[in-house]
Protein backbone atom coordinates (compact mmCIF):
# COMPACT_ATOMS: atom_id res chain seq x y z
CA UNK A 1 0.00 0.00 0.00
CA UNK A 2 1.12 3.69 -0.64
CA UNK A 3 -1.28 5.45 1.40
CA UNK A 4 -0.36 5.89 5.38
CA UNK A 5 -2.58 6.97 8.21
CA UNK A 6 -0.72 8.25 11.11
CA UNK A 7 -2.59 8.95 14.37
CA UNK A 8 -2.07 9.57 18.29
CA UNK A 9 -0.18 12.30 20.26
CA UNK A 10 3.32 10.55 20.32
CA UNK A 11 4.87 12.76 18.27
CA UNK A 12 8.55 11.32 18.38
CA UNK A 13 7.62 7.82 17.07
CA UNK A 14 5.80 9.16 14.41
CA UNK A 15 7.84 11.43 12.87
CA UNK A 16 10.66 8.27 13.19
CA UNK A 17 7.73 5.92 10.99
CA UNK A 18 7.48 9.07 8.32
CA UNK A 19 11.06 9.43 8.36
CA UNK A 20 11.55 5.83 7.41
CA UNK A 21 8.86 5.86 4.77
CA UNK A 22 10.52 8.96 3.00
CA UNK A 23 14.13 7.75 3.03
CA UNK A 24 13.37 4.23 1.60
CA UNK A 25 11.15 5.78 -1.04
CA UNK A 26 13.51 8.20 -1.97
CA UNK A 27 16.26 6.16 -2.54
CA UNK A 28 14.20 5.08 -5.84
CA UNK A 29 14.92 8.00 -7.66
CA UNK A 30 14.53 11.91 -7.68
CA UNK A 31 11.41 12.43 -5.32
CA UNK A 32 9.12 15.63 -4.95
CA UNK A 33 7.68 16.32 -1.51
CA UNK A 34 4.64 18.53 -0.76
CA UNK A 35 2.96 19.27 2.55
CA UNK A 36 -0.42 20.19 3.35
CA UNK A 37 -2.00 21.51 6.43
CA UNK A 38 -5.87 20.17 5.45
CA UNK A 39 -7.10 23.04 8.04
CA UNK A 40 -5.31 25.53 5.39
CA UNK A 41 -5.28 23.75 2.20
CA UNK A 42 -8.62 23.10 0.21
CA UNK A 43 -8.91 19.52 -0.61
CA UNK A 44 -9.57 19.70 -4.29
CA UNK A 45 -6.07 21.13 -4.26
CA UNK A 46 -4.34 18.07 -2.46
CA UNK A 47 -6.39 15.89 -4.49
CA UNK A 48 -5.16 17.44 -8.02
CA UNK A 49 -1.32 16.50 -6.53
CA UNK A 50 -2.30 13.03 -5.96
CA UNK A 51 -3.60 12.73 -9.48
CA UNK A 52 -1.00 14.70 -11.58
CA UNK A 53 2.44 13.94 -11.93
CA UNK A 54 5.04 15.81 -10.52
CA UNK A 55 6.69 18.16 -12.68
CA UNK A 56 10.36 17.97 -11.55
CA UNK A 57 10.84 14.59 -10.02
CA UNK A 58 9.30 11.30 -11.14
CA UNK A 59 7.92 10.22 -7.58
CA UNK A 60 5.98 12.00 -4.79
CA UNK A 61 5.83 11.98 -1.01
CA UNK A 62 2.14 14.11 -0.32
CA UNK A 63 1.92 14.70 3.35
CA UNK A 64 -1.12 15.87 4.87
CA UNK A 65 -1.14 17.44 8.59
CA UNK A 66 -4.35 18.00 10.77
CA UNK A 67 -6.17 15.07 8.76
CA UNK A 68 -8.59 15.10 12.24
CA UNK A 69 -10.28 18.00 10.27
CA UNK A 70 -11.16 16.80 7.23
CA UNK A 71 -14.75 15.91 8.10
CA UNK A 72 -16.64 16.88 5.11
CA UNK A 73 -18.34 14.04 3.13
CA UNK A 74 -17.48 15.17 -0.43
CA UNK A 75 -13.94 15.87 0.69
CA UNK A 76 -13.53 12.87 2.44
CA UNK A 77 -14.94 10.80 -0.31
CA UNK A 78 -12.79 12.51 -2.87
CA UNK A 79 -9.61 12.04 -0.68
CA UNK A 80 -10.52 8.53 -0.29
CA UNK A 81 -11.34 8.11 -4.17
CA UNK A 82 -8.00 9.55 -4.91
CA UNK A 83 -6.13 6.79 -1.91
CA UNK A 84 -7.71 3.36 -3.71
CA UNK A 85 -6.27 4.55 -7.21
CA UNK A 86 -3.17 6.03 -6.07
CA UNK A 87 -0.04 5.79 -8.76
CA UNK A 88 2.79 3.59 -7.80
CA UNK A 89 5.12 6.27 -8.00
CA UNK A 90 2.94 8.27 -5.25
CA UNK A 91 3.25 8.35 -1.25
CA UNK A 92 0.55 9.87 1.02
CA UNK A 93 0.69 10.03 4.58
CA UNK A 94 -2.03 10.92 6.76
CA UNK A 95 -1.04 12.57 10.24
CA UNK A 96 -2.93 13.63 13.17
CA UNK A 97 -2.15 13.98 16.68
CA UNK A 98 -5.79 12.51 17.63
CA UNK A 99 -6.35 8.98 18.42
CA UNK A 100 -9.19 8.80 15.13
CA UNK A 101 -10.21 10.85 12.08
CA UNK A 102 -13.18 10.86 10.16
CA UNK A 103 -14.97 7.01 9.79
CA UNK A 104 -14.82 7.76 6.12
CA UNK A 105 -11.47 6.88 5.81
CA UNK A 106 -12.28 3.47 6.87
CA UNK A 107 -12.97 2.79 3.28
CA UNK A 108 -9.56 4.01 2.09
CA UNK A 109 -7.06 0.96 1.27
CA UNK A 110 -3.72 2.79 3.83
CA UNK A 111 -1.45 1.35 6.53
CA UNK A 112 -3.13 2.65 9.96
CA UNK A 113 -1.24 2.86 13.27
CA UNK A 114 -2.08 4.71 16.77
CA UNK A 115 1.00 5.84 17.97
CA UNK A 116 -0.09 6.35 21.95
CA UNK A 117 1.98 8.28 24.31
CA UNK A 118 4.29 6.33 25.94
CA UNK A 119 3.85 4.62 29.69
CA UNK A 120 5.64 6.48 32.68
CA UNK A 121 8.58 3.79 33.29
CA UNK A 122 8.77 3.57 29.23
CA UNK A 123 9.75 7.38 29.50
CA UNK A 124 11.73 6.67 32.13
CA UNK A 125 13.93 4.33 30.35
CA UNK A 126 13.59 6.92 27.19
CA UNK A 127 15.26 9.42 28.73
CA UNK A 128 18.03 7.59 30.69
CA UNK A 129 19.21 5.19 27.47
CA UNK A 130 18.79 8.84 25.89
CA UNK A 131 21.49 10.28 27.69
CA UNK A 132 23.46 7.11 28.47
CA UNK A 133 24.25 6.72 24.44
CA UNK A 134 25.72 10.18 24.92
CA UNK A 135 28.25 9.44 27.58
CA UNK A 136 25.93 10.71 30.49
CA UNK A 137 24.47 9.50 33.45
CA UNK A 138 21.40 11.33 35.10
CA UNK A 139 19.73 10.54 38.23
CA UNK A 140 16.68 9.61 38.67
CA UNK A 141 15.85 13.07 40.55
CA UNK A 142 16.69 14.23 37.04
CA UNK A 143 15.06 12.65 34.84
CA UNK A 144 11.55 12.85 37.09
CA UNK A 145 12.36 16.64 36.28
CA UNK A 146 12.97 16.90 32.78
CA UNK A 147 9.59 14.89 32.35
CA UNK A 148 7.95 17.79 34.49
CA UNK A 149 8.96 20.32 32.03
CA UNK A 150 9.16 19.07 29.12
CA UNK A 151 6.15 18.48 27.03
CA UNK A 152 4.82 14.44 27.15
CA UNK A 153 6.03 13.36 23.75
CA UNK A 154 9.73 11.97 22.69
CA UNK A 155 9.83 14.49 19.84
CA UNK A 156 10.10 17.30 22.42
CA UNK A 157 11.90 15.03 24.47
CA UNK A 158 14.72 14.12 22.05
CA UNK A 159 14.66 18.11 21.32
CA UNK A 160 15.07 19.41 24.50
CA UNK A 161 17.41 16.80 26.07
CA UNK A 162 19.78 17.66 22.46
CA UNK A 163 20.00 20.99 23.71
CA UNK A 164 20.55 20.15 27.54
CA UNK A 165 23.35 17.63 26.70
CA UNK A 166 24.73 20.02 24.53
CA UNK A 167 24.90 22.75 27.19
CA UNK A 168 26.02 20.39 29.95
CA UNK A 169 28.79 19.17 27.96
CA UNK A 170 30.10 22.92 27.36
CA UNK A 171 29.70 23.13 30.84
CA UNK A 172 31.70 19.36 31.90
CA UNK A 173 35.30 18.77 31.34
CA UNK A 174 36.65 15.66 29.33
CA UNK A 175 37.47 14.10 33.12
CA UNK A 176 34.54 14.19 34.13
CA UNK A 177 31.96 13.58 31.55
CA UNK A 178 30.31 10.57 33.24
CA UNK A 179 29.45 12.63 36.25
CA UNK A 180 26.04 11.80 37.07
CA UNK A 181 23.52 14.59 36.32
CA UNK A 182 21.60 16.31 38.81
CA UNK A 183 18.69 18.66 39.25
CA UNK A 184 20.74 21.42 39.52
CA UNK A 185 22.16 21.29 36.46
CA UNK A 186 18.98 20.71 34.64
CA UNK A 187 17.32 23.31 36.01
CA UNK A 188 19.95 25.85 35.92
CA UNK A 189 19.41 25.67 32.21
CA UNK A 190 16.01 24.69 31.90
CA UNK A 191 15.59 28.05 33.51
CA UNK A 192 17.20 30.03 31.32
CA UNK A 193 16.22 27.86 28.03
CA UNK A 194 12.92 26.81 28.32
CA UNK A 195 10.42 27.62 25.48
CA UNK A 196 6.92 28.80 25.95
CA UNK A 197 5.03 25.80 27.05
CA UNK A 198 2.02 25.10 28.93
CA UNK A 199 3.70 25.07 31.99
CA UNK A 200 5.25 28.67 31.44
CA UNK A 201 1.39 29.64 31.16
CA UNK A 202 0.21 28.08 34.32
CA UNK A 203 3.21 29.84 36.13
CA UNK A 204 1.86 33.40 34.91
CA UNK A 205 -1.74 32.05 36.19
CA UNK A 206 0.22 31.17 39.71
CA UNK A 207 1.32 34.61 39.84
CA UNK A 208 -2.39 36.10 38.86
CA UNK A 209 -0.48 38.14 36.16
CA UNK A 210 -3.08 38.17 33.60
CA UNK A 211 -1.02 40.48 30.78
CA UNK A 212 2.23 37.79 31.02
CA UNK A 213 -0.35 35.11 30.70
CA UNK A 214 -2.29 36.46 27.50
CA UNK A 215 1.27 37.31 26.50
CA UNK A 216 2.32 33.71 26.73
CA UNK A 217 -0.55 32.09 25.24
CA UNK A 218 -0.15 34.46 22.38
CA UNK A 219 3.20 33.15 21.86
CA UNK A 220 2.05 29.46 21.88
CA UNK A 221 -0.84 30.02 19.50
CA UNK A 222 1.10 32.08 16.90
CA UNK A 223 3.74 28.86 17.17
CA UNK A 224 0.61 26.76 15.91
CA UNK A 225 -0.05 25.00 18.96
CA UNK A 226 -3.45 23.73 19.12
CA UNK A 227 -5.49 25.06 21.95
CA UNK A 228 -6.47 21.05 23.22
CA UNK A 229 -2.94 20.13 23.42
CA UNK A 230 -2.53 23.42 25.93
CA UNK A 231 -5.66 22.94 27.65
CA UNK A 232 -4.52 19.54 28.20
CA UNK A 233 -0.80 20.87 29.85
CA UNK A 234 -3.22 23.26 32.22
CA UNK A 235 -5.16 20.65 33.07
CA UNK A 236 -2.15 18.45 34.46
CA UNK A 237 -1.40 21.57 35.86
CA UNK A 238 -4.74 21.96 37.96
CA UNK A 239 -4.66 18.66 38.99
CA UNK A 240 -1.50 18.93 40.69
CA UNK A 241 -1.46 21.77 41.98
CA UNK A 242 -4.81 20.52 44.06
CA UNK A 243 -2.71 17.57 45.44
CA UNK A 244 0.14 20.45 45.95
CA UNK A 245 -2.91 21.72 48.33
CA UNK A 246 -3.95 18.63 49.85
CA UNK A 247 -0.15 18.23 50.56
CA UNK A 248 -0.19 21.93 52.58
CA UNK A 249 -3.45 21.46 54.04
CA UNK A 250 -1.79 18.53 56.47
CA UNK A 251 0.84 20.52 56.91
CA UNK A 252 3.35 18.96 53.87
CA UNK A 253 3.71 21.43 51.42
CA UNK A 254 7.63 22.14 52.43
CA UNK A 255 8.46 18.41 52.83
CA UNK A 256 10.53 17.50 49.95
CA UNK A 257 9.85 13.84 50.64
CA UNK A 258 6.15 14.49 49.92
CA UNK A 259 6.28 16.76 47.15
CA UNK A 260 8.45 14.74 44.76
CA UNK A 261 5.72 11.59 45.80
CA UNK A 262 3.41 14.06 43.30
CA UNK A 263 6.15 14.67 40.79
CA UNK A 264 7.03 17.64 42.27
CA UNK A 265 10.95 18.33 42.22
CA UNK A 266 12.66 21.34 41.30
CA UNK A 267 12.25 24.69 43.30
CA UNK A 268 11.28 26.74 40.47
CA UNK A 269 8.17 24.57 39.73
CA UNK A 270 7.51 24.14 43.62
CA UNK A 271 7.55 27.52 43.85
CA UNK A 272 4.90 27.93 41.13
CA UNK A 273 2.88 25.75 43.18
CA UNK A 274 3.38 27.68 46.45
CA UNK A 275 2.57 30.90 44.96
CA UNK A 276 -0.98 29.02 43.27
CA UNK A 277 -1.76 28.33 46.81
CA UNK A 278 -1.63 31.09 47.86
CA UNK A 279 -4.46 32.10 45.33
CA UNK A 280 -6.20 29.01 44.76
CA UNK A 281 -8.01 26.76 47.30
CA UNK A 282 -9.02 23.46 47.01
CA UNK A 283 -12.22 24.79 45.99
CA UNK A 284 -11.62 27.42 43.01
CA UNK A 285 -8.78 24.51 41.89
CA UNK A 286 -11.43 21.98 41.09
CA UNK A 287 -13.11 24.64 39.25
CA UNK A 288 -10.79 25.75 37.59
CA UNK A 289 -10.29 21.80 36.12
CA UNK A 290 -14.04 21.80 35.50
CA UNK A 291 -13.74 25.32 33.35
CA UNK A 292 -10.41 23.63 31.62
CA UNK A 293 -12.73 20.26 30.89
CA UNK A 294 -15.59 22.75 29.78
CA UNK A 295 -13.13 24.82 27.12
CA UNK A 296 -11.59 21.55 25.73
CA UNK A 297 -15.12 20.44 24.15
CA UNK A 298 -15.33 23.58 23.09
CA UNK A 299 -11.95 23.50 21.08
CA UNK A 300 -13.13 20.46 19.66
CA UNK A 301 -16.64 21.39 18.47
CA UNK A 302 -17.64 24.25 15.71
CA UNK A 303 -17.00 27.11 17.62
CA UNK A 304 -13.15 26.31 17.58
CA UNK A 305 -12.56 28.41 15.17
CA UNK A 306 -12.46 31.25 17.38
CA UNK A 307 -9.81 29.43 19.02
CA UNK A 308 -7.88 33.44 20.10
CA UNK A 309 -11.12 34.66 21.44
CA UNK A 310 -12.21 31.39 23.58
CA UNK A 311 -8.50 30.83 24.89
CA UNK A 312 -8.28 34.24 25.88
CA UNK A 313 -11.79 34.42 27.86
CA UNK A 314 -10.65 31.08 29.01
CA UNK A 315 -7.40 32.52 30.67
CA UNK A 316 -9.30 35.62 32.00
CA UNK A 317 -11.96 32.98 33.33
CA UNK A 318 -9.71 31.26 35.47
CA UNK A 319 -7.41 33.40 36.47
CA UNK A 320 -10.63 35.05 38.21
CA UNK A 321 -11.58 31.95 39.58
CA UNK A 322 -8.66 32.58 42.48
CA UNK A 323 -10.23 33.74 45.97
CA UNK A 324 -7.34 35.12 47.94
Amino acid sequence: MNTYIFLGPELGKKKDAVDVIKQKFKQAGETEEFVYYADETPINKIADTLQNQGLFAEKQIVIIKNAEVIKKKDDVNLLVSCINDIEENVILILLSDENRIDAGFEKAKAVRQVFYELFERDKIEWVRDFFKRQGLNIDTDGISIVLEMIENNTDSLRRECSRLINFLKGQTDSQSINKSINTQDIEKWLSHNREESAFTLFSRIASGDLTKALESLNILLAAKEKAPGILAGLAWCFGKLREYLSLAEKGNGNNSFELKKIGLYSPKTIADYAAASRRYDSESAESCLAITANYDVLMRSPVAVMENILMHRYILTVINQANK
